[in-house]
């Protein structure tokens, strides 16, 4: 079936079945709708991001893998006795 014949078809439709008929072609389209491309943000540099530093005057921190370790082996003693 060609556009014009389906064009007839459907212009020879009684008004609420042409209700009906728009309403199923709304639907569809919006069920068959091509998804939108996300706009591409741009990356920010990690120096600028408010978490970078906010530890920086703490004490027990000036050397961070010491902190770590006495963590873990706080941690490793716990689970241990």
């Amino acid at each position: 079936m060609n556009q014009e014949v389906l064009w007839q078809e459907f212009v020879d439709l009684p008004p609420e079945a042409e209700r009906q008929g728009m309403g199923f072609i709304a639907f569809l389209r919006s069920r068959y709708v091509a998804p939108h491309p996300r706009k591409a943000r741009k990356p920010t540099k990690l120096a600028k991001e408010s978490f970078i530093g906010m530890w920086r005057n703490r004490k027990n921190l000036q050397d961070s893998s010491a902190w770590v370790r006495g963590v873990r082996q706080g941690e490793w003693a716990k689970s241990r006795g």
